[in-house]
Order: structure tokens, then sequence, then C-alpha cells
């Protein structure tokens, strides 16, 4: 996983994709790459699970290894004009650009072209291996990675055209580009999950790269006969309640099939201190 150059992360909201992005970018630092931990929608959650009080558009280094940014809708457009239209750097692009946001704010695709151009464009540069990206919950995200097929619709020749089949290109290659999808063992975020899956095997718009079941507690071990001998209290009602969140989430994990299992972590601080602990579980996914 972490040998891609583009890994999205998404899933439901609330179901801890941010605190999964900023371990992935923690854990491929550690293997001695270069990585770009992106904000795509709201990067408070990133940029607090990377222990910042905020993200800037420009990539900003923040541990050794790892820079982290946000993506700015603005500066996105103008990167979009430059890069892709060709404008020349110093050209006065105002005009331009209210024209375009005009177009952006109306016509089907742009807009995603624009916000999913920036990761594109990142991935491909030299200057980092692995560009990690806090993507928009997945039903959102499916509008964006739909967006160089729609574009490759309307617009027949031209730059725009091309840049959206290039685009395509990279988000179907599964050597290049993956997508992480987040869930918890919770009845609608597995249902959710289970129906995106199925919408993804029947629209490949990107490569799973792999499923992870998030805050799944630790096995109790200790047997049932063991908990109904201890005497009423405290200790015993803990034990009882443990088993049975156990039960629940082992039906929903099994109804999810197979994922990579991400611990539920009690007793940390800070949002950063639970990615730097969740890090260590991409150890294996070289």
């Amino acid at each position: 996983m972490l040998d891609r150059r583009l890994l999205l992360v998404s899933g439901k909201g609330g179901v801890g994709k941010s605190a999964v992005t900023a371990s992935i970018a923690i854990a491929a630092a550690r293997t001695g790459r270069r990585v770009l931990a992106l904000g795509m929608v709201d990067s408070l959650g990133l940029a607090a699970h990377l222990g910042l009080e905020n993200l800037t558009p420009e990539p900003r280094r923040i541990a050794p290894g790892i820079h982290a940014a946000v993506i700015d809708r603005a500066q996105a457009l103008d990167e979009y004009l430059r890069l892709q239209v060709r404008v020349p750097r110093g050209a006065p692009t105002r005009q331009l650009s209210r024209a375009l946001n005009v177009l952006v704010d109306t016509a089907p695709g742009v807009r995603e072209i624009i916000s999913m151009g920036k990761p594109i464009y990142e991935a491909q540069q030299s200057r980092w291996d692995l560009v990690v990206v806090d993507a928009p919950p997945l039903g959102q995200l499916l509008s964006y990675l739909r967006a160089p097929a729609t574009i490759h619709r309307l617009v027949s020749t031209g730059i725009v055209q091309n840049q959206a089949a290039a685009m395509r290109r990279f988000l179907t290659d599964a050597r290049r580009c993956g997508l992480v999808l987040v869930t918890i063992p919770e009845e609608l975020p597995i249902v959710e999950t289970v129906e995106s899956l199925g919408d993804l095997a029947e629209e490949p718009l990107i490569d799973l790269a792999v499923v992870a079941a998030n805050r799944v507690l630790p096995e109790l071990g200790v047997a049932d006969e063991v908990v109904a001998a201890l005497p009423d209290g405290p200790m015993r009602h803990t034990a009882e309640l443990h088993a049975t969140l156990e039960d629940h989430q082992r039906f929903w994990l099994d109804a999810l099939g197979d994922a990579t299992r991400l611990p539920y972590l009690f007793g940390l601080v800070t949002p950063a201190e639970v990615a730097a602990q969740l890090s260590a579980h991409w150890a294996d996914q070289e």
C-alpha cells in the first residue's frame, strides 16, 4: 500500500479518517519516504492528528519526512490556470479567475476536477514519495472521482479534455493510486461501507488499497462463566458491557469481511497520540 504515489482516505463522517490519514503519513515517513499529508476539505481534523493548530496551502515541514498542507480553492484555481491552461507566471489572472469561478459553480465536474487535480499534481512531483489525502466522505468523494469522466464527455478536445483523461488514467492505475476506506464496527457505517464496496466494484473509479475497521475493541480474554461468577458490582458490570460490545462488533466485522483492524485506543489524551499509536499498524503494508 505504501509504495503507491497517492492514497485517498475516505469513509463515513465520524469514523476517524483524519486519524487514519495522519497515521499512514507517520508510518510512511518512518520507512524513509518523503510524505505530503493533504487536507482536501476540512483540514482541522487532520491538523489536530498531526499535532498542529491548522494547515496552510503551502506545504510545511512538520516532522522528519512529513510535510502537511490544505487545498485552498482559490490557490488551486490559480495553479490550475498556470499549470494546465498555461497562463504565464506574472500574468494577471483576476478576471480569468472570476470567469472560471462562474464556470466552476455551474458546469458539472469542473469544481471537482480542480480540487482533485491538486493531489494528483503533487503525487507526480519528485519531491514526494507518497501523498496521503484526508478526502471527503465517500458519498462526496465519488463525485470527485467521476469528474474526469464527466469532463471527458462534455469537452471533446483541448487542454481540459486531455487533462481529464490523464487524471482518469492516474486514478485508475493501481500501481500509483489507491483508496483507503475507513469504517467502524457499527451497523450504519458497516452497511454504508458494504454498499460503497459494491458501487466501486461496479464502477471501477479507483483501486481499493485497503478497508480499515477502526476502533475495534480488544478481546476481553475472560470466559463467560468467570464473568458470571464475579460478585455483583462495577467490575462485573464493566466486563459484561465489554463482552456485549465485543459480540456486537464481531457481528458487524463478520458482515464487513476482510479488513485491517485498528484498535480502540483508551487513555490517550490528544489526537496526535492516537495517530502515532495507530501508525504502528501500517508497518506490514509495504
